[in-house]
């Protein structure tokens, strides 16, 4: 199995479980309130938007990191996280042409 096909597994396998779902369309909607700016969302605020514990989030994090589909950035004493458009999209796209 080659390096795309590899890449694809795990961003399936990122995307497979349903709370990552709830993160990654939480991320999409954006709007944090602890930092006020429109530039993503820091675990906090996902924490309040999907009612998980915070070490539950920076694990799911850590996955969708992994497999490329959200960014963290520091920002101030923040982490802020924000999706990869351009991941999603050449997924979206991979996704068309494979199946």
């Amino acid at each position: 199995m080659g390096e795309p096909d590899q890449s694809l597994n795990r961003i399936l396998q990122a995307i497979a479980d349903t709370t990552r779902r709830r993160i990654l369309q939480a991320l999409k909607e954006r709007g944090g309130c602890s930092i006020g700016k429109e530039i993503g969302l820091c675990a906090c605020d996902i924490e309040q938007r999907i009612h998980l514990s915070q070490p539950t989030i920076s694990h799911h994090m850590s996955v969708l990191k992994k497999a490329g589909l959200v960014e963290a950035r520091k920002h101030g004493q923040w982490i802020v996280y924000r999706r990869n458009e351009k991941a999603i999209g050449d997924l979206t796209r991979a996704l068309r042409e494979t199946l």
